[in-house]
C-alpha cells in the first residue's frame, strides 16, 4: 500500500484528540517514572515499592476485596496481585480474611498501618498537585476537576464495553 493509501485508510482524529492523547501519555510517563515515586516514599516515609502503593490506593478505594478484584483494578495477573498482597500482610499493611458469602474465598483489608500508608501518600500528592495548580484561576481548577472525572468514567464504560475496543477499520 502506499504512503497516501495508508494515511487514507487510518481513522480521522482531531487535533485536539491528538493533543489530548499525547499529553496523557506524558503525564502517565511522569507519573510513572521511578524517580517520582522514590520521592514521594522519600516524603512519605514509606518503603513501598510502586506495585504495593498502587495495590494499597486500589484497596482503599474499594475494600474490602478478593484477590480477583484487585486484580482487574489493577489490570495485572492475580497471582501478581496474590504475592503483593503476601509481601502487604507481612509487613503489617493489609489483612485477609474468610469471605462471609464463599468460604473458599478471601477478602483483604488495610489495616490501620495500611490505611495510614494510603492517606500519607495521598496528602503528599495532593499537596503536589495544590502546588501545581495554585496560580490557575479557582474556576479552571473546578472545571478541570469535572472533565477529568467524566473522562475517566466514560474511559472505563468504554474499556467494559469490549465490543466497542477496536481499532478503526
Amino acid at each position: 500500500m502506499s504512503d497516501a493509501a495508508d494515511a487514507a485508510a487510518q481513522p480521522v482524529v482531531s487535533p485536539e484528540v491528538s493533543a489530548i492523547e499525547r499529553s496523557l501519555n506524558e503525564y502517565a510517563h511522569f507519573a510513572s517514572r521511578a524517580r517520582q515515586h522514590e520521592r514521594l516514599m522519600a516524603i512519605t516515609a514509606l518503603p513501598l515499592d510502586r506495585s504495593a502503593a498502587a495495590t494499597l490506593r486500589q484497596l482503599a478505594d474499594a475494600e474490602p476485596a478478593r484477590i480477583g478484584e484487585l486484580a482487574t483494578r489493577l489490570a495485572v495477573e492475580a497471582s501478581h496481585v496474590t504475592r503483593q498482597v503476601q509481601a502487604l500482610e507481612k509487613t503489617g499493611y493489609v489483612a485477609r480474611t474468610a469471605d462471609p458469602e464463599d468460604g473458599r474465598a478471601q477478602l483483604v483489608r488495610l489495616t490501620g498501618l495500611g490505611r495510614d500508608a494510603v492517606e500519607r501518600i495521598r496528602t503528599v500528592s495532593r499537596h503536589g498537585m495544590q502546588q501545581v495548580l495554585e496560580n490557575w484561576p479557582t474556576e479552571d481548577v473546578e472545571r478541570l476537576a469535572v472533565l477529568i472525572r467524566r473522562m475517566v468514567d466514560d474511559f472505563i464504560a468504554h474499556a467494559e464495553d469490549e465490543s466497542r475496543y477496536r481499532f478503526p477499520e
